[in-house]
């Protein structure tokens, strides 16, 4: 029996669990990021003195070589230090989007909303994104009749606004990021918290914010019109930035929207909001209208893709 550790790392939380012969994740268990000084503590206190023969880590940070240092929070460690400390025939570290993306043949209709039917294209690129602590992207390719996942930090590409009051966010932006606003800053927990403030200076109409729930909180509570005004510029980010990598790598194969974040705003998530944004392309708009948008709404799907990675599921 191999037993692998499996590890979803995010700016965070850092969620473990366990598979067993190649098996789905059992046992799965959420650790704050700011309980542990790095990755081998939190996953020694997972473990709680049990052994995994193997192990692979989906990290919320690109992974280049041995080194590897989150982006979103302070962690960082060595491959083959982990590897050694931790016990383990093999650690695989892969990107948090590799796992994402891997899981997607593994859901059931249960698992996913359609926000937009379409006409995939048989064997077309697909593209996974979803906003979190921060921005994930991935692209998935068939060759040979195998997908191979191709990594991203598109999340880090500079913010496009959309519009007119987009423009003045910003504007606003710019002077606390040093100059570039990546997507990101907007698209993400963080991100849905500066929009509403930001909102709030201009409308003059400032509410006591102290974190993204606060935000989505009294958005649906209906005590916050800049609140819900915020949700809803946020859902037509997230479809101009779906709409732009489609366009990117001409993913005909689908759009799939993952994360917590997402899947957390439930119906706030405004569809047609997010819909409108990812059409409006101008002369590709047509392009756009046979690509199926979906949602997925099943949690822990990066542990579910760690439990699912193999080496040939990566490009080149």
């Amino acid at each position: 029996m191999t037993r692998r550790l499996l590890a979803d790392l995010g700016g965070t939380n850092a969620r473990f669990a366990l598979s067993e012969n190649g098996g789905p994740p059992q046992e799965e268990r959420k650790l704050a990021v700011t309980d542990y000084p790095g990755v081998v503590a939190a996953a020694r206190a997972y473990l709680g003195g049990r052994h995994a023969e193997e192990a692979v880590f989906a990290v919320a940070t690109p992974v280049r070589g041995d080194a590897v240092t989150f982006t979103n929070n302070n962690w960082h460690f060595s491959v083959r230090d982990a590897e050694r400390e931790l016990g383990l025939a093999r650690l695989t570290v892969i990107n948090d989007f590799v796992a994402q993306a891997a899981s997607i043949s593994l859901m059931t209709a249960e698992d996913l909303r359609v926000l937009k039917p379409g006409q995939p294209r048989k064997g077309a690129p697909r593209v996974v994104l979803g906003p979190g602590t921060g921005l994930g992207v991935a692209f998935v390719l068939h060759e040979g009749g195998a997908p191979h996942i191709l990594p991203s930090e598109g999340g880090h590409a500079s913010f496009a606004p959309q519009d007119a009051l987009q423009a003045e966010i910003l504007q606003r932006m710019r002077p606390l990021y040093g100059g570039h606003v990546s997507t990101e800053r907007l698209l993400s927990g963080p991100g849905l918290l500066q929009i509403a403030r930001s909102l709030g200076e201009i409308r003059g109409a400032l509410a006591p914010l102290e974190n993204p729930a606060d935000v989505s909180r009294l958005a649906a509570s209906g005590g916050c019109p800049t609140c819900a005004e915020a949700v809803r510029m946020f859902s037509s980010i997230l479809g101009a930035t779906a709409g732009n990598l489609a366009l990117t790598l001409l993913a005909e194969g689908g759009v799939y929207i993952a994360g917590g974040l997402s899947r957390n705003l439930g119906p706030l998530l405004d569809r047609e909001a997010l819909l409108t944004a990812f059409h409006a392309k101008g002369r590709f708009a047509g392009l756009l209208e046979a690509i199926p948008v979906v949602q997925v709404l099943r949690p822990h799907t990066g542990l579910l893709g760690a439990a699912a990675y193999r080496p040939r599921l990566m490009a080149g």
